[in-house]
């Protein structure tokens, strides 16, 4: 087990966390693993309202122009017509979904590489709680300061322990963003700078992406800690 310092919102150090190996000491990033999990969230927030008009729906007469024969000129049935100007359009862009399946094991896989280069890289900080007497965002913005997150700012809670206060203090600070353990995504990890976990989220996290390392994986990361 990987033991980490506990800070709390002064920046001082008040413990220690263990936290899995099988999750955060990786040695090796899978760089391609991570560039699947990104892409898939991409693709599923396209809001794919694009669209474009068929000759059923661009306005005009559905009028013939002109007899079919006799005219010297090509036979036209009418000014929607794609092969005219302003007419329909052939297999053009039609509202859609880019959303597409993404196995399970892939996203928990990239999560536990997210996690574990920002432990490496010294991006990821623990404390002991996330509360502070009063929820006033200056508060909050001076404890980020003494934290180290000057720029973007990724701050997760336990479900079960997130307050009200926590919310209001932190819903206004500029690149700042307050999630549950349970809905982090490792496009989220990568976005932000800097991860600022409470030790109950982490820890909960923890535990749920070790349940999902197999024995192949669980027993050659024992092999590499030992």
């Amino acid at each position: 087990m990987a033991n980490v310092d506990v800070v709390n919102l002064n920046g001082e150090k008040v413990g220690t966390v263990e936290l899995a190996d099988e999750v955060f000491a990786a040695t090796e990033v899978n760089e391609a693993l991570l560039w699947e999990a990104v892409k898939h969230y991409r693709a599923a927030i396209r809001q794919g309202t694009h669209a474009t008009k068929n000759r059923k729906l661009v306005a005009g007469s559905g009028k013939k122009l002109w007899k079919q024969k006799g005219t010297g000129r090509a036979r036209v049935g009418s000014v929607r017509s794609p092969l005219w100007r302003h007419g329909g359009t052939v297999h053009g862009p039609q509202p859609r979904s880019y959303d597409y399946a993404f196995p399970r094991k892939k996203l928990l896989g990239a999560l536990r590489s997210a996690l574990a280069s920002k432990l490496a890289d010294g991006k990821l900080t623990i404390v002991d709680t996330l509360e502070l007497k009063e929820s006033k965002t200056k508060l909050y913005r001076a404890a980020l300061d003494k934290l180290g997150a000057n720029r973007t700012t990724l701050i997760v809670e336990n479900g079960k322990t997130l307050s009200q206060a926590l919310f209001l203090g932190v819903r206004n600070l500029d690149r700042v963003e307050l999630m549950l353990n349970n809905e982090v995504h490792p496009y989220d990890l990568l976005r932000y700078e800097r991860a600022i976990f409470s030790v109950s989220a982490i820890e909960q996290l923890g535990e749920s992406l070790k349940k999902t390392v197999s024995k192949r994986k669980l027993a050659a990361a024992q092999k590499e800690v030992a």
